[in-house]
């Protein structure tokens, strides 16, 4: 399971494995309290892109795709995240106020997308009991 918690709340048991996916660390936020697994700040939008967001110059929906881009062309930083969500529980930590429109959510997403593209696939049916015999 993925899940995308705020770096302000109370970290859970049910937490998993808690990956800061960030640029800048939280405000006001000390460094052993926000009990994390990992910082993965190479994750997270370019300065450009987060940039135009917040300033209001993209909507969520243009922000998302570029995101998505981003994400695209740049594997290495996310795949480790994949084996993280697939082993147990993942919380994508980040400090966006809002709890729906922020790149944690893009990326839970993302990452959501590529365990489905992964998941194993069942062995095709067989058919040759419908066929006469030779």
């Amino acid at each position: 399971m993925i899940q995308c918690k705020r770096a302000y709340e109370a970290p859970a048991p049910e937490d998993g494995k808690r990956v800061l996916v960030d640029r800048l660390w939280p405000r006001n936020c000390r460094k052993d309290g926000l009990h994390l697994d990992e910082w993965l700040a190479d994750v997270a939008p370019t300065h450009q892109l987060r940039r135009a967001f917040k300033a209001g110059d993209l909507s969520f929906a243009q922000f998302k795709a570029a995101y998505r881009q981003e994400l695209n062309a740049r594997p290495q930083h996310w795949w480790a995240l994949v084996d993280i969500a697939r082993s147990g529980n993942l919380t994508l930590v980040h400090a966006a106020r809002s709890t729906v429109e922020n790149n944690a959510v893009v990326l839970a997403e993302w990452l959501e997308d590529e365990l489905e593209k992964r998941a194993e696939m069942s062995s095709p049916a067989c058919y040759l009991s419908e066929f006469p015999g030779d």
